[in-house]
């Protein structure tokens, strides 16, 4: 009896960064938990190709690989189980793209939001060159996702709402090439969004994200972090007075990490009238009391780059061995196969 194909999914983790609480909830622990599915092939990858798209900064770049690397890992990522890499250890992701971006529509390019937005921000600024300052890197992104994506034919690609695009390009991408080699060699991939992912809002009430400052890091030094918790923009209300918990970033931060029961509880404080210092020391208690055990794992992951390392380069290899495959198959489709 043949056993069922495991359903495959791919996930990037772009390397620009230092991971914080709204990348756990949104991204990191839903992700971690498909991990350890055993009836799904997960592939995770640093995306440091694409890092360099958005910073020039060489320091940066390597430090938010290792400290990426080192969140996953220390929050539990099953790399028995999932396959888990730096996109910069697969040259074949390079040669694919290579290939896609010979059948990719230019004009297609030209519709990506990314591109268009860039665009739109030289002709409000008066450029005379709608492209000034616009690389090949950010015009051709979506052909090195389409890359990432159908090198492993991953059947889902849990992305957010503004990613979508991107998928529909790879389809798009993907089915000329079958249409133009005469063969089904590559799977239509399918964006996943989930609706109950919850985006997580920041220090001042915005959107929790680093292009606003306003992030709480996720592994950030117990002392720092009651710091920057009692940073948390809240109104004017006195304690005594019945707070609305809905809307309040304190209430949605530890409604995130906390169980049903307690988050009941909290709400009836909200509405007893909890002072906002006691609802910060509420906060930061449960965050600390969460994160505590994976922040010690983290320290020690920070402190043996050298296991960080091996485990890349292990996960590299099994991806390279399934990448190394594809591309052998792909190249006789295109004419460049071996003569003998």
């Amino acid at each position: 009896m043949q056993a069922t194909q495991k359903t495959r999914v791919l996930t990037g983790i772009t390397t620009t960064g230092t991971p914080h609480l709204g990348n756990y909830v949104g991204a990191i622990k839903p992700a971690i938990e498909a991990s350890q599915d055993p009836n799904v092939q997960s592939f995770y990858f640093l995306a440091d190709y694409h890092a360099l798209i958005k910073c020039q900064d060489p320091e940066r770049v390597q430090a938010s690989r290792l400290e990426i690397a080192a969140t996953w890992l220390a929050l539990g990522l099953d790399t028995d189980n999932a396959i888990f890499y730096r996109q910069s250890d697969l040259i074949e992701v390079q040669e694919l793209a290579w290939f896609l971006s010979c059948v990719c529509a230019k004009g297609l390019m030209n519709r990506a939001h990314a591109y268009k937005a860039a665009v739109a921000e030289n002709e409000e600024a008066g450029n005379q060159d709608p492209d000034r300052g616009i690389t090949m890197g950010l015009f051709g992104y979506p052909v090195l996702m389409a890359a990432d994506i159908l090198m492993f034919n991953a059947h889902k690609v849990p992305v957010g709402r503004d990613q979508i695009q991107h998928i529909e390009m790879a389809r798009d991408m993907a089915g000329r090439f079958n249409h133009l080699f005469k063969g089904e060699y590559f799977t239509l991939p399918e964006a996943v969004v989930d609706q109950k992912v919850e985006v997580l809002k920041g220090l001042d009430g915005r959107k929790m994200s680093k292009s606003y400052n306003n992030t709480i890091p996720l592994f950030t030094p117990e002392k720092k972090l009651l710091k920057l918790v009692r940073k948390i923009k809240t109104n004017s209300l006195e304690p005594g007075e019945p707070k609305d918990p809905d809307g309040c970033t304190l209430f949605q931060i530890y409604s995130a990490f906390a169980s049903d029961q307690d988050v009941a509880a909290m709400r009836q404080q909200y509405a007893d009238g909890i002072g906002w210092g006691d609802a910060k020391n509420q906060l930061f208690d449960y965050l600390n009391t969460h994160l505590e055990a994976p922040r010690e794992r983290y320290n020690a992951l920070m402190e043996d780059p050298g296991y960080i390392e091996s485990v890349l380069q292990k996960g590299a290899e099994r991806a390279r061995e399934q990448a190394a495959a594809s591309m052998e198959k792909l190249r006789a489709a295109v004419g460049l196969g071996r003569f003998v």
